[in-house]
């Protein structure tokens, strides 16, 4: 996989091809000045338990690693905040309605969309849900199921800051 900037071979404000490397996270133009920097997008991932304390898990519908297991979350669009992006994403692939948010942990990770390397930073949140509804998969979600702790596998989960966050959380969850 190739850095992001590698990408960007024109500056965007002039149209100048001398937009070179100014350091690891930026390109600046010699032309005009201006300078871009490849800063991490941010992704929240939602910890959805019921009543008896299982988790709900999702199968990804889409590349990348479609078919793998997943939790409820996206990208956090512009102009929206994190709690927002939350509770849309949930309703988008799920049809719950979020009620309370608690944070857990951030991870860093490499998202490959449209064959770039996306660097973001995935947000957990333990999420609450008391519609009393149940989650219908929606959106890039081909299947919603619920889970005991005891029986999820880490390496199950596809995407890599997934599976580092799901090892995280049954760790603190099953100490307790």
């Amino acid at each position: 996989m190739h850095h992001p900037l590698e990408k960007f071979l024109f500056c965007p404000v002039c149209g100048s091809n001398r937009f070179n490397v100014h350091n690891f996270k930026s390109k600046q133009c010699e032309a005009c000045g201006f300078t871009y920097y490849a800063n991490p997008c941010s992704a929240t991932v939602a910890f959805i338990r019921n009543e008896k304390g299982e988790l709900l898990v999702a199968t990804r519908g889409k590349e990348p690693a479609m078919g793998t297991l997943d939790l409820p979350g996206g990208f956090v669009d512009m102009e929206e905040t994190v709690e927002d992006a939350m509770r849309r994403e949930i309703m988008e692939e799920t049809g719950l309605t979020a009620c309370e948010m608690n944070y857990r942990f951030s991870i860093p990770n490499h998202y490959l969309y449209s064959d770039m390397l996306i660097h973001t930073l995935d947000m957990f949140y333990e999420v609450q849900i008391n519609d009393g509804k149940q989650p219908v998969a929606n959106d890039d979600v081909a299947k919603l199921e619920w889970m005991p702790l005891e029986k999820i596998n880490p390496k199950d989960f596809g995407l890599k800051s997934i599976s580092q966050g799901v090892e995280r959380y049954l760790a603190e969850s099953l100490r307790k």
